[in-house]
């Protein structure tokens, strides 16, 4: 099986002694493992970073098979991101998201444009946070455990939706969900439109709903947790008060 097209590094891990093992995600293919001849090298190593953006010319002897790649850089990739730190993080974060939560050679199309987006977000410090939400919003979709919040599950009311119910994953409004405020899940405002603004505690609260439905739905059935790296974007966003 061969292919060339471009792919986001998730990550890289080192082969014997010269090689490395890539975990690429590609639009058309999905998750590919990948063998890189010299990936430990110093030349290498600068675009085998998360989120580093590559042609591969990707080769395998069956589907089934770990593949060898040769890869070339496109833009500059995480290097771009070296004067922000926070942006680091959530980059970090969100190939260890996509890595963890996508099956391998199973094509996603929608994802890896959700996840290019997303890369091309990570300059925008005010608003990359939100867009991460949205990211793993579209993410759990495309895996088929999309939310619904379009109408109040128990009324079917499509105004004052305040939260999401944390078994169904279907909005509720304000009164129907008042008497069980204490186990709902937030829903901020801007999941419900374009046009709605942040406030305070409204990115956490995104992360907060989209972490459950992750861990629920995709980790937990793998008897893993959430990433560390996602763990560690948040500390970092709270620490700096983005949240």
């Amino acid at each position: 099986m061969d292919f060339h097209e471009e792919a986001f590094v998730l990550s890289a891990r080192a082969h014997g002694d010269t090689g490395a093992v890539a975990d690429l995600l590609t639009e058309t293919h999905g998750r590919r493992s990948a063998y890189v001849a010299g990936g430990a090298s110093r030349k290498m190593r600068p675009f085998l970073q998360p989120g580093a953006r590559v042609v591969a010319d990707y080769r395998a002897r069956t589907a089934d098979h770990l593949g060898s790649a040769r890869l070339e850089p496109v833009g500059e990739g995480p290097s771009a991101l070296f004067d922000d730190p926070l942006a680091l993080t959530g980059l970090a974060g969100a190939a260890a998201v996509a890595q963890g939560a996508l099956p391998e050679r199973e094509p996603h199309p929608g994802v890896f444009l959700a996840f290019e987006a997303l890369m091309g977000a990570f300059s925008l410090a005010a608003v990359w946070p939100a867009i991460f939400v949205r990211f793993e919003m579209g993410l759990l979709e495309d895996l088929g455990f999309g939310l619904d919040l379009s109408r109040c599950a128990a009324t079917g009311v499509l105004d004052d939706l305040i939260y999401v119910s944390p078994r169904t994953g279907r909005a509720v409004s304000r009164d129907a969900g008042a008497p069980y405020a204490d186990k709902m899940l937030a829903l901020p405002p801007f999941l419900l439109g374009a046009q709605a603004g942040l406030v305070e505690g409204d990115v956490r609260a995104g992360f907060d709903l989209t972490g459950h439905f992750l861990e629920q739905f995709v980790f937990h059935p793998q008897n893993r947790p959430l990433p560390p790296a996602r763990v560690w974007m948040l500390d970092r966003l709270a620490e700096a008060g983005r949240l």
